[in-house]
């Protein structure tokens, strides 16, 4: 462990020895990576997290024998059919060292499980699934992102790197019924549509027309639908599923309900693969009980992939879940209110929650503003708990700078905000959000724009590798200090802006120093008692090393940003 403040609280000899013999177990536990990749020493925290999320289909296409399957050949609506991207694709990014450069420390991709085969018409052409939210079987991987073997080797290369993988789940909905895609018959409801009035009519009801809801209230068994036994029974796979299902149940003694059967399909990915975590998909649309148990059943998984696999296994910390509570705001603290109902799905087996409030927030020209309201949050209202915060996303209409006009501005107050940080894939690179032609939030769901990176291509008055390079040096100094995302903010001074984090904790601490819109060229940044004089610092965005004198650090960079942390 190397992030340690050169200031540091009174610790008694017994608990100092006590910390050592602690950290010197930790480092033990986290498994030795190849000579060639570079993984940061600091320790993971999800509160720190950097969370790169991606539309599988729509970031790299790393196999092309996969991108037609299943006869999904209609003519498409404007971005609305598979465009090649897979798990594949994922990987070779991660071998490129792309995702190391940027300082991620987890991947969220879009669900993997098979689709529906068919399509729904928008009246402009059809719409397939590509988006991963259509399931048609939970027990397969859809062929157009991957196989098993590609999952299986996408989480075992992110975490020789130190990276998690976040698998997006859905319970509360299958896919449309289309000619090919019949319903579930005893599982869904396919009205009324939610009329979000309360708490009953965000949950007993369908989100659109044509989205089969599951009926997650009932306890009562059901058979397994019989397209469902028919297709097994075609892939050879029937009495192994059976017999998994069967011994899943008389295990945990839950009745077959639909939820069961779907919670057994979703943790058999954790405990087969070692999976990270889940990001939960319309979370508020199911009951808050179904949330905690399949929080308990994914504990459960994971605590059998780490005995069953001791070689690779990152660290002792605990399978994580965040959840779209769809308009979940930061400041309502642990409370969603339906109206008529509040609920607490921290309770619920909910480590985060996705912060819908961000963009809002960060439309505020003043950073401390921003900066000092969710440290404030954080360590009160929501203390021991997190929020993932987010600008884009691939369902959120009005994000934070649609035109992209901002991205440098965007990157500094998401990456630089206390909790943790979704990236959204393009965010970095000024992926455009408006593409004429669409409709919906397609239009936020074009391809990743590698040949604009590598033509260094203009959008919104900025070169998009100007823009990469601001995200990367950002999220690097996240991922080395978990101060950022996880301690304590302070303003040290107004103007110039300087402030500090500190991250305190039995095991370990964190310290740094940032000061944002400086003047370039000379910079003398007083210390205000954080660090000792002869403390040797880096400034994680010029790449200078600094060491302390006369309670200042004197830089001379030509930027206007100072990330000081040891």
């Amino acid at each position: 462990m190397k992030r340690f403040s050169t200031v540091l609280p009174t610790i008694p000899l017994m608990r100092m020895a006590t910390l050592l013999l602690l950290l010197s177990f930790f480092n033990c536990k986290t498994p030795q990576p190849a000579a060639s990749i570079q993984v940061s020493t600091a320790p993971f925290l999800w509160e720190n997290a950097n969370i790169y999320f991606l539309l599988t289909d729509r970031f790299y296409n790393g196999d092309r024998k996969n991108d037609r399957n299943f006869g999904r050949n209609a003519p498409t609506a404007p971005l609305r059919g598979f465009m090649g991207g897979d798990l594949k694709g994922i990987t070779k990014k991660l071998e490129e060292g792309y995702f190391d450069q940027l300082g991620i420390t987890a991947i969220w991709f879009t669900p993997v499980v098979e689709q529906i085969h068919g399509f729904v018409d928008e009246g402009t052409g059809a719409t397939y699934g590509f988006h991963g939210y259509w399931t048609k079987d939970w027990t397969r991987l859809d062929p157009n992102f991957g196989t098993e073997n590609d999952l299986a080797e996408l989480v075992e290369k992110a975490h020789k790197r130190g990276i998690r993988v976040v698998l997006d789940v859905v319970i509360n909905h299958t896919g449309p019924v289309t000619e090919k895609d019949p319903v579930w018959p005893n599982w869904v409801r396919t009205g009324p549509p939610c009329t979000y009035t309360g708490y009953k009519s965000t949950i007993e009801c369908t989100l659109v027309e044509n989205l089969p809801d599951i009926k997650t209230e009932r306890n009562d068994p059901v058979e397994l639908p019989p397209f469902l036994v028919e297709k097994w029974k075609r892939e050879g796979r029937y009495e192994k599923e059976v017999a998994e299902l069967d011994a899943f149940f008389k295990r945990t003694g839950y009745p077959r309900a639909p939820r069961f059967y779907i919670i057994k399909w979703l943790t058999d990915y954790i405990r087969k693969f070692g999976v990270d975590a889940y990001r939960c998909d319309t979370a508020k649309h199911i009951e808050e009980s179904v949330w905690a148990e399949l929080r308990k059943e994914a504990d459960l998984a994971f605590a059998d992939w780490k005995r069953t696999n001791p070689d690779k296994v990152l660290d002792r910390n605990d399978f994580f879940m965040f959840g779209e509570v769809y308009n979940y705001n930061i400041s309502a603290g642990r409370l969603y209110d339906f109206g008529d109902r509040q609920v607490d799905f921290y309770n619920y087996g909910f480590n985060s929650l996705i912060n819908f409030e961000l963009k809002n927030d960060a439309q505020n020209p003043s950073y401390e503003a921003l900066f000092s309201k969710y440290s404030n949050l954080l360590h009160n209202q929501l203390r021991n708990q997190s929020v993932v915060n987010y600008l884009t996303s691939h369902d959120d209409g009005s994000p934070y700078d649609k035109e992209r006009k901002k991205p440098f501005e965007a990157g500094t107050k998401l990456l630089l905000c206390p909790g943790s940080s979704q990236v959204y894939y393009g965010d970095e690179t000024n992926r455009t959000l408006i593409v004429p032609g669409t409709q919906g939030d397609a239009t936020l769901r074009s391809f990743m724009n590698w040949e604009e990176l590598a033509t260094n291509a203009w959008r919104g008055g900025h070169k998009t590798q100007d823009v990469l390079a601001h995200w990367q040096k950002l999220g690097r100094f996240r991922r080395e200090h978990p101060a950022v995302g996880a301690g304590v903010h302070t303003m040290l001074s107004e103007k110039p802006y300087l402030f500090k984090r500190m991250y305190v904790s039995d095991l370990f601490w964190d310290t740094v120093v940032v000061g944002l819109d400086w003047a370039p060229g000379k910079k003398e940044v007083p210390m205000h008692a954080t660090f000792a004089d002869g403390t040797v610092l880096t400034d994680y965005y010029s790449g200078q090393q600094v060491t302390v004198k006369d309670g200042r650090a004197v830089l001379d960079t030509p930027f206007e940003i100072v990330l000081l942390g040891k």
